[in-house]
């Protein structure tokens, strides 16, 4: 016992996916998923990071 509002509010949620309209941005999603909003600006702050990380190396040779 105890699942009935669960599945309640499941059924709900679903349903409201199911029917309601949705207007969805195509080319905002095409640039996210081909990374032209700036992606190099991403990859020179990781190399920021990994240069600073190497200072709290344990290994004494360096």
């Amino acid at each position: 016992m105890g699942r009935g509002r669960a599945k309640a509010k499941q059924t709900k949620v679903a349903r409201d996916l199911k029917y309601r309209t949705h207007e969805t941005d195509f080319g905002a999603l095409a640039r996210e998923l081909h990374g032209d909003n700036g992606s190099t600006d991403q990859v020179e702050s990781d190399d920021d990071v990994d240069t600073s990380w190497s200072d709290y190396s344990s290994d004494p040779g360096r």
